[in-house]
């Protein structure tokens, strides 16, 4: 009994709350569970012996940590809690992030070293976690120190870069960052591309073919044996060879048959950027919210009323599967597809390029055998949807090669060679879970009929097609990381962050999934390239990437690191701060009353606009919305629009012009000069007043209701649009009221309760 009561009372100290449910069901009674909610301190924000950098450059870069604001409390519990505690497990996540947090948490514990241990787990599971608290270890001060090094290079760059930037540009808003600065440059750069992209033509020959009555298409792709390389230059060259084709009597003859069968090998599971792509192309999911619904899916969901992690660590770069997860995996295919579908030998990955930095597992689902459907009742459709993704690709990975039958053959017509082939996949092993590529391969051997060498076929048509080289596609969240690992720029905890930031700060905007620069960002990226060539360079980015891995491996020394990195940066810096030329950020849009250019301009508060370069002489403002495809266009030889309203004050004609706030009307009166906000109007008549009319209106908070425009003389209001009728019991207005089972049509009147079925619901309905 005396045994018993000494049992030994343990507290875990994980990142987020959300994991706390599913390891406490693990670990059990013994063990508290408790977040430290991600970082505890950080670098002072406000630090003047430092130049409120938080770390001193005279002395080895020696940081200064301090409590986040508002973290106090937090640290207070966990102070309290371990002092109660027998042993204390630091569980933070298994990356450089996690293992600093769980050396700052340890910093500020006050009990002695023996009582403090630090345990990793790629997977929430029984058998990882169990074999952490079993197996713990130190902390890992190597990983610690890249982590802090990489901490003091964002702030060193941000910090001293961004004063460049107001100085010459002129809006405090704006930053600068060693990674996200590289990332707007290969987004500009490859605007630019776009820009002076310049479209060739060209013409592909297209022949029908017919045999047995079977119709087939082939196409040309050899001229006297020769292959044509650039295809056919103009319209004159492909008439040549239609005419040459169509010629009475021409024979055509198949002069090769070639059929293979390939075997297709599936592609690794997910890592990060990988995840991130394929949720981007096939689910539609930006990065940030794909490493969203992935931490869910880590941390625990409820099944059956236990708290359950679902899949292994997500921010990793590893191919790497553990043998527990290859068997599990065998035996689920074995059970349920059978011993075709699972290779002889076990399918084995190596990343190309190897980094240690968290080199893991692969991304995969925590029990293979909890299919998505089985499961499918306890997620979101986002969450179903994204662990349906990593299962389907991690159990792809185990198993066969797929089997392609490639047909191919050629046609001779005098001079000229036509190509024509199909694929049909024989045995889909791994496709029957997922397939890489965006087409996939379908049956449709059956549109070439049987043919062997020497046989002929008729030409029924052949058709010249016109083409023109595309320019390079703007990347995308997807295709951005993907240019980001390949440079060797960022790691995977990093690309969500990356992205998020270049965005919020306005330097890009986001158009149907594409990334456009905006005005503003080209201005930054371009003034960064020209003043911290070192800086912007992808090569030199990669390179100090490469650095913290090495200071992670005990292959480079954190302080000498920044020591070679501090000295070349800052004179740059000193250099640019004396270029004291401000830089206009001029738009191609032209200001409608002088003609002079208008310019990106920021108000006192931070929003941005476009005003006349002629300022102070001439005042003109307008919404970036004109900066827009649609709206940028012939700006300058658009009439302004005439309002029907007249102005209330000389009674001229008012014409609606943009502000930094919207639209607004203006009188043509240069004497009057009159301008009031745009209001879309109803076309209702005010029933109060008898003279205004009903226009939408915004509340300080931003809900839209309905009221008469001669407010302040009139304030009558709805919530509800009027739809210019009246109602038939009481005579007042009636309103449209949309609600979740269609619109209703019903009295504007509290006392009265007259509604009837809107028109388009009927109309809706009978369609249907």
């Amino acid at each position: 009994m005396a045994e018993a009561a000494k049992k030994e009372k343990s507290l875990v100290i994980v990142e987020s709350p959300a994991k706390s449910k599913t390891i406490k069901k693990i670990l059990g009674d013994s063990f508290q569970i408790e977040a430290s909610f991600g970082h505890v301190r950080n670098l002072p924000a406000k630090d003047p012996a430092t130049q409120n950098l938080g770390f001193d450059v005279n002395n080895n870069f020696e940081p200064k940590f301090e409590i986040i604001p508002g973290k106090q409390a937090v640290v207070k519990k966990l102070n309290d809690l371990a002092k109660k505690v027998d042993k204390i497990y630091l569980a933070s996540d298994p990356d450089r992030e996690g293992e600093a947090i769980a050396w700052h948490v340890r910093q500020l514990l006050k009990v002695p070293d023996e009582k403090i241990l630090r345990i990793v787990f790629n997977e929430i599971t029984p058998k990882a976690v169990k074999y952490s608290v079993e197996n713990p270890r130190t902390i890992d001060m190597d990983m610690v120190q890249a982590q802090q090094t990489r901490q003091i290079l964002d702030k060193l760059v941000g910090f001293k870069l961004s004063p460049v930037l107001w100085k010459q540009i002129g809006n405090r808003n704006l930053s600068a960052g060693r990674v996200q600065s590289v990332a707007l440059r290969m987004i500009c750069e490859r605007e630019e591309e776009i820009e002076a992209f310049v479209p060739q033509e060209y013409w592909s020959i297209h022949a029908d073919l017919e045999k047995d009555g079977k119709v087939f298409e082939a196409e040309v792709s050899k001229i006297k044996d020769k292959p044509i390389e650039k295809n056919v230059p103009n319209q004159e060259e492909a008439q040549k060879i239609v005419d040459y084709l169509s010629e009475a009597g021409r024979e055509f003859e198949i002069s090769k048959v070639t059929q293979k069968t390939m075997k297709r090998k599936p592609t690794a599971p997910f890592i990060t950027s990988t995840l991130q792509r394929a949720a981007s192309s096939k689910l539609g999911f930006g990065v940030q919210k794909t490493m969203q619904v992935a931490q869910k899916l880590y941390e625990g969901m409820e099944i059956d009323g236990t708290p359950v992690g679902l899949i292994t660590y997500m921010r990793t770069d590893s191919v790497r599967v553990s043998d527990d997860a290859q068997n599990m995996a065998k035996d689920f295919i074995l059970n349920n597809y059978g011993e075709k579908y699972y290779p002889e030998t076990p399918n084995i990955y190596v990343k190309g390029k190897q980094n240690v930095q968290d080199a893991h597992e692969a991304i995969r689902p925590s029990y293979p055998e909890r299919t998505p459907e089985s499961i499918k009742q306890y997620l979101d459709n986002d969450q179903y949807k994204l662990y349906k993704l990593i299962w389907d690709k991690f159990m792809s990975s185990q198993m066969a090669n797929a089997e392609v039958a490639n047909k191919s053959l050629e046609i001779k017509a005098g001079d000229y060679t036509l190509k024509a082939g199909t694929s049909k996949v024989t045995f889909d092993g791994f496709l029957k879970l997922y397939n890489d590529t965006e087409d996939e391969e379908k049956a449709d051997d059956a549109k070439i009929p049987d043919l062997n060498k020497g046989d002929k076929v008729t030409c029924k048509k052949v058709n010249p097609k016109q083409h023109f080289t595309q320019p390079p596609p703007r990347y995308n969240e997807a295709s951005l990381v993907k240019a980001l690992e390949e440079h060797g720029i960022g790691r995977p905890s990093t690309y969500a962050t990356i992205i998020t930031v270049i965005q919020t700060r306005k330097y890009v905007e986001k158009k149907d999934k594409a990334l456009h620069p905006t005005l503003l960002g080209r201005t930054v990226s371009k003034q960064l390239c020209a003043q911290f060539a070192d800086i912007m360079d992808y090569k030199f980015t990669a390179g100090m990437e490469t650095k913290l891995d090495q200071i992670a491996e005990k292959k480079a020394v954190w302080n000498k690191v920044l020591s070679d990195f501090y000295a070349p940066f800052i004179q740059e810096v000193d250099k640019a701060l004396q270029n004291s030329e401000r830089v206009k950020i001029e738009s191609k849009i032209k200001c409608p009353n002088c003609g002079k250019p208008m310019v990106l301009r920021t108000s006192k508060f931070g929003s941005q606009f476009l005003g006349c370069s002629g300022f102070p002489d001439c005042k003109t403002m307008m919404s970036l919305n004109a900066l827009s495809e649609e709206n940028s266009e012939d700006t300058e030889s658009q009439e302004p629009e005439v309002c029907e309203e007249k102005c209330e004050k000389c009674g001229s004609d008012m014409i609606f012009k943009t502000g930094p706030y919207g639209k607004y009307m203006e009188c043509t009166n240069s004497e009057c000069k009159n301008r009031k906000p745009y209001h879309k109007s109803t076309g209702v008549k005010c029933p109060k007043c008898g003279e205004g009319i009903i226009v939408e209106r915004k509340s300080k908070r931003g809900t839209v209701f309905y009221g008469c425009n001669k407010y302040p003389n009139c304030d009558f209001t709805l919530w509800n649009e009027p739809t210019g009728e009246t109602c038939p019991e009481c005579g007042s207005l009636l309103v449209k009221k949309v609600l979740k089972k269609g619109t209703t049509i019903a009295c504007s009147s509290i006392k009265c309760h007259y509604k009837k079925e809107a028109e388009e619901n009927s109309e809706v309905q009978n369609e249907s």
